[in-house]
């Protein structure tokens, strides 16, 4: 899977690194704003010998990482501190995790625009995973006796989607949850789950899941094999 998401980004341009230019930056700066509490603001610390490519131009070595708060790629060189421009046609590969800027709309027609990491490609779906975060404040003591008793708390939050033709639909990470979200299916993903020992809150599981439901569906002689026609389009 990674293999053919590498070949994916590659070969959208062409494949002649050079420095990121300027035009495709926003000057901008560290946020330090939670360096005090546990946690992290930053998917990871420090930055990456990454790459970028942008769809007009070519690709380019860059040291970067994600600023989950800003919904940000940061950028980092000897001229200061910047974040790539929010487009669909600029793309990031950070650690390995590829990252898309998109235009996406919920089933409601609501707008969910932002950065995107692209974990699986097929013909007929992709799944997304986004970050977002959990900041719970330090808790102050009372009156008797100054301080803080507990820091603060950064979190991660990691939540799927699947996505077709930019309309995206939240995953469940339960299996009460997908199943009723599959439901035209259920009984089968229910067997698929017990036979494959299928643990829904596990990235690669997840994926075989989907995968699954796709086949079931693939099996219908209906002209809709929409994954996103059986929910309810809540989220």
């Amino acid at each position: 899977m990674r293999k053919t998401l590498l070949i994916l980004f590659l070969i959208t341009t062409t494949i002649s690194f050079a420095q990121l230019p300027k035009n495709l930056l926003i000057p901008s700066k560290e946020n330090y704003t939670y360096d005090e509490y546990d946690g992290s603001i930053y998917m990871k610390s420090r930055y990456k010998e990454s790459s970028v490519i942008d769809e007009k131009s070519s690709s380019y070595d860059a040291k970067l990482k994600y600023n989950i708060l800003d919904d940000a790629i940061m950028h980092s060189s000897n001229s200061g501190i910047y974040e790539l421009a929010k487009t669909p046609t600029i793309h990031a590969r950070i650690d390995g995790d590829y990252f898309y800027y998109c235009n996406f709309k919920n089933q409601r027609g609501l707008n969910r625009d932002g950065y995107y990491i692209l974990i699986e490609l097929t013909d007929q779906y992709r799944i997304y995973k986004r970050l977002t975060l959990d900041i719970t404040d330090p808790e102050e003591k009372g009156p008797v006796s100054s301080g803080i008793t507990e820091p603060g708390n950064v979190k991660t939050i990691t939540t799927y989607y699947i996505e077709e033709s930019g309309i995206i639909m939240e995953l469940p990470m339960n299996k009460k949850g997908l199943l009723a979200t599959f439901s035209d299916k259920q009984n089968e993903l229910k067997e698929y789950i017990k036979k494959g020992k299928i643990r829904v809150r596990k990235e690669d599981d997840l994926i075989r899941l989907v995968a699954r439901y796709n086949a079931l569906k693939s099996d219908e002689t209906s002209q809709n094999r929409s994954l996103l026609s059986t929910a309810d389009g809540n989220r």
